[in-house]
Formats: C-alpha cells, structure tokens, sequence
C-alpha cells in the first residue's frame, strides 16, 4: 500500500497513543485522556515508545496489498491480508508463542490503520499564487 508520510505519522502516532492509554494508570480510571497522557511525556519518552513501535508497524504497513481508495474513506484491509504481511515480515511464528504475537501483530497494525485519516481529493489541491 502507497502510504503518505503523513498517513504513516498519523498512524504510529495514534498506535502510540493507544498503548500509552492501555498501560497508562491514569488513563484506565479517567483522570486524563490519552492526549494529555502523551503530552505528559518528555520527547524522550515519545521517541522510545514511537521506535518500538515504528520497528513492528512501518514494515508491515508498507508491505499491506495495493487496495484503491475512495476519497473520503479509510484503506481497509482484512485480517488475512494483514497477518500475511506479518508473516512476511516476522519470519518464523511457530508454536503458541508465534500464534500469540501473529495475533497481537495484527490487532496493533488493525489499531494502526484505524488511525489513518481519510484519503483527501488530490483534485482539491490548492495552490497558492505565490508559489
């Protein structure tokens, strides 16, 4: 899948904030939102959590099958075509603990995608004169 740099970045990051919110004390019992949970951390901190993560989804986002996308909408792929892209990248998964981490792989990149922003009009594009 052709992926912007920005759809990628929205992606992680909404990855991020996600798992930040699951492990996140705070969070769970409503005190706070996920946004000030992330603003909360140094750049340090995001950087750590954005690599880990980068490290697992960028690869297998990349390698997701070419699926036209209306403008407006999400790309969305299914779970199969998802754990094939895991597989492609983790290699050898198996055993239970492969089962468990294929599994855990595609519910994070399905979270991933979910953060994506709806294509915009590429006809829409405007502009400046100054330009």
């Amino acid at each position: 899948m052709r992926f912007t740099e920005r759809e990628l970045t929205v992606a992680l990051e909404g990855a991020a904030k996600s798992v930040l919110a699951a492990r996140d004390k705070d969070v769970r019992k409503g005190r706070r939102t996920p946004d000030e949970a992330w603003e909360a951390l140094t750049r340090f901190q995001r950087f750590q959590l954005l690599d880990g993560l980068g490290d697992q989804l960028l690869g297998v986002l990349v390698a997701l099958p070419d699926v036209e996308v209306a403008v407006g909408t999400r790309p969305t792929f299914t779970d199969e075509q998802v754990a094939t892209a895991v597989r492609e990248r983790a290699g050898d998964l198996g055993g239970i603990r492969g089962k468990v981490l294929l599994k855990a792989r595609v519910a994070l990149v399905q979270l991933a995608l979910s953060h994506v922003p709806p294509r915009a009009d590429p006809d829409a594009l405007v502009v400046p004169d100054h330009l």
